[in-house]
């Protein structure tokens, strides 16, 4: 997808176990974004997107609003997109 980037977040705190992922997968199929989000074997939650920024950002704030409680800290990394995903989906 032309400007797009790609933007990897890690979320700390209790986001294992609580429906993270699944609320994670249904808000991001509000927007136009693509990408995966996994369970990560230190207890994080690992979210990878591409997409247009205002969209990755809506959905963040999304995402942080919804499981607020249970989000510590989020950690993002921002590179340029591969185009390597045609949805989104929970990887195991």
């Amino acid at each position: 997808m032309p400007g797009t980037h790609r933007r990897t977040c890690y979320f700390s705190g209790r986001v294992q176990g609580v429906g993270f992922r699944c609320t994670v997968k249904n808000v991001a199929l509000q927007y136009n974004v693509h990408g995966f989000v996994k369970n990560l074997p230190d207890g994080r939650v690992e979210l990878v997107m591409e997409g247009p920024d205002p969209d990755m950002d809506q959905l963040l704030d999304d995402v942080n609003q919804r499981l607020n409680g249970y989000i510590k800290k989020v950690d993002s990394v921002e590179d340029p997109a591969t185009g390597e995903f045609q949805q989104f989906f929970i990887r195991h």
